[in-house]
């Protein structure tokens, strides 16, 4: 079939996009290629995905809704796998605009081209950051999601409430993916593991937020588009009212110290530790409940930690260029 998959020179996009690829689909790939991070690390990205014949790529903004609508037509795409968004916790404080703009109007744009395009499946991102200020763990998708402790968490609520609304008015089948601390060989930069990489690499110390008293559920690459593909296979029902979401992580929680201890491991590194207290917008600690998407996508997170850490190492200290 044909796929739009928006935010295809990102880290999930690009590694969805690949791996839809590979089992034979046809792929039409959509990013604007902005410079919250390095354009070299997207393009790196999309001339993996160009070697593939069946993989199509326009560089527009998701916000233009009759660019994408006649890419919809004319390319007759059934399903949409919905990736592009301003990413990043910190940055919401610093730059709300850029959310509203790529993640409140740009949602908007694509439930509106999907509906009038009668698209059979929209597959979107959602976060683990909307459990915001929660307590109770492991997160659960039935959990009150009403307390965000960031801008970009906001906004990822809000998309899961337009789509169940278009849901509800347009019988519009939808799938939200709530993504747990992805990670692996060309992630993003702006990520923990990649920001202290750099700085053990240059012989710089690392900040280590609310003095190392933090966990993160991280979930491997692979492993998430395995879940993603998943979802996209299985479109909801009317006896779903057309709209499910599923958390997607590692349900195995690690400590920072770990992670930072792994990376020092792998690289070969000791890291010079500076211990600081907790940033605004941030959350003490992440876990998935995945029993759900367990039960429904036969989802089965697959790599640990280290191995994933290792996987990253190897492919950073193998660059021969510079992608950021």
């Amino acid at each position: 079939m044909t796929i739009l998959l928006t935010g295809a020179a990102g880290f999930i996009g690009a590694f969805t996009a690949k791996t839809l690829l590979e089992r034979g689909e046809h792929v039409i790939g959509v990013d604007n290629l902005n410079s919250y991070y390095s354009p070299r690390l997207k393009q790196y990205r999309l001339d993996l995905l160009g070697k593939f014949p069946e993989f199509e790529f326009h560089k527009l903004d998701i916000t233009d809704q009759d660019a994408i609508e006649q890419i919809l037509r004319t390319g007759k795409v059934r399903r949409i796998v919905h990736l592009a968004a301003q990413a990043g916790v910190r940055y919401s404080i610093e730059n709300p605009s850029a959310y509203e703009h790529s993640n409140l109007a740009g949602h908007l744009s694509i439930l509106e081209a999907a509906r009038k395009t009668d698209i059979e499946h929209l597959v979107y991102a959602s976060s683990s950051s909307i459990y915001g200020a929660n307590t109770k763990t492991p997160f659960c998708e039935t959990d009150m999601t009403d307390s965000p402790v960031s801008f970009y968490g906001a906004t990822k609520k809000s998309n899961e409430l337009m789509s169940t609304s278009y849901a509800n008015i347009h019988k519009l089948p939808q799938t939200g993916l709530r993504f747990f601390t992805v990670y692996g060989p060309a992630g993003r930069p702006d990520m923990a593991y990649w920001i202290f990489t750099e700085k053990m690499l240059a012989g710089e110390p690392i900040d280590v937020f609310n003095h190392g008293k933090m966990g993160r559920d991280f979930t491997y690459i692979g492993d998430i588009v395995d879940g993603l593909i998943a979802a996209l296979d299985t479109p909801p029902s009317a006896e779903d009212k057309f709209h499910r979401i599923f958390n997607l992580g590692n349900d195995h929680p690690e400590e920072l110290m770990t992670l930072i201890t792994l990376l020092e491991d792998a690289l070969g590194i000791k890291a010079d530790k500076n211990f600081c207290d907790m940033q605004k917008g941030d959350v003490e600690r992440t876990w998935a409940d995945i029993d759900y998407a367990r039960k429904t996508l036969g989802y089965a997170p697959k790599i640990r930690l280290e191995d994933g850490i290792k996987h990253f190492a190897q492919w950073r200290l193998s660059l021969n260029e510079q992608l950021i």
